[in-house]
């Protein structure tokens, strides 16, 4: 079980968001990169299950997108947080080899990185997927 297409699916749909682009750019990263630029989202942690789904084997996807913003107070990253929550709540992104049933946002904070420079956003992201 792998939640790589669902990674590449949400990593593009943010890319194609005007408002997440505003912010972030093309900063946006399926993978911790080596040398971050701010700001910029990643996906920081990933999770699946197997649950039962209609018409095939389902997974239930969690995963975490980490916001990261050194602008010098919480303003940018809570502004990344409102627009990658509002990109991907309810999208329909094409996923390959997998059939998307549900895609929700039921999580999003900001707060102080430990670094006290960088400010942090978390996104959770809920998804089930089937075979196709």
């Amino acid at each position: 079980m792998t939640d790589k297409p669902l990674i590449d699916a949400l990593v593009a749909t943010l890319k194609a968001a005007p408002a997440v682009t505003a912010i972030a750019g093309q900063r946006i990263h399926g993978a911790s990169p080596r040398l971050p630029t701010y700001p910029c989202v990643v996906v920081t942690r990933a999770e699946g299950r197997a649950v039962g789904g209609v018409g095939g084997e389902g997974i239930e996807h969690l995963l975490t997108l980490t916001c990261a913003s050194r602008f010098g107070g919480p303003e940018e990253a809570r502004a990344l947080v409102a627009a990658v929550r509002a990109a991907l709540h309810d999208a329909r992104p094409a996923l390959v080899g997998r059939r998307l049933v549900n895609l929700r946002v039921p999580y999003a904070d900001v707060f102080a990185g430990a670094d006290r420079e960088t400010t942090l956003g978390i996104v959770r992201v809920r998804a089930v997927t089937e075979a196709p």
